[in-house]
C-alpha cells in the first residue's frame, strides 16, 4: 500500500511538471516574414528559445509556444523569495535575508 501511495505522489508531481503552452493564430497575410512576439520578429520554423524563455514553432498559420520555465508554488514564503533567472530561463528561490542561499522548493507548475 505504501508503494502505491508513493507511486501516486510521484505521478502527481510529474503531472504538475507539464509546461505552460499557448497558441496565436495569424490572420490571413499577417505573417509574411515570420512571427512577431513582443516586438521581435522570429523566422518561420522551430525557435529553440525566445527572449522571453519560450520554445516556439512559427508558421504562416500561427505560433505555438511552451514555457521553458516552471513556476515554484510550494516553498517557505515567509523566509524565501522567487527571482527569475533569464540566463537559465528558470526561477530561483532564495532566502530573503541572504539571496546567495537557495531555498527548498517542494513543487512547481508551468
Amino acid at each position: 500500500m505504501k508503494s502505491f501511495l508513493a507511486f501516486l505522489v510521484v505521478m502527481g508531481i510529474v503531472t504538475l511538471g507539464d509546461a505552460y503552452c499557448w497558441s496565436k493564430i495569424h490572420k490571413e497575410g499577417e505573417a509574411k516574414n515570420g512571427c512577431m512576439l513582443n516586438g521581435k520578429l522570429y523566422p518561420f520554423g522551430h525557435i529553440e528559445r525566445t527572449e522571453e524563455c519560450y520554445r516556439c514553432n512559427c508558421s504562416e498559420r500561427g505560433m505555438d509556444c511552451c514555457a521553458l520555465f516552471h513556476t515554484p508554488i510550494a516553498f517557505d514564503k515567509k523566509k524565501c523569495k522567487v527571482v527569475f533567472n533569464k540566463e537559465r530561463c528558470d526561477y530561483d528561490v532564495v532566502q530573503k535575508d541572504d539571496p546567495s542561499k537557495q531555498c527548498v522548493v517542494y513543487s512547481r507548475v508551468g
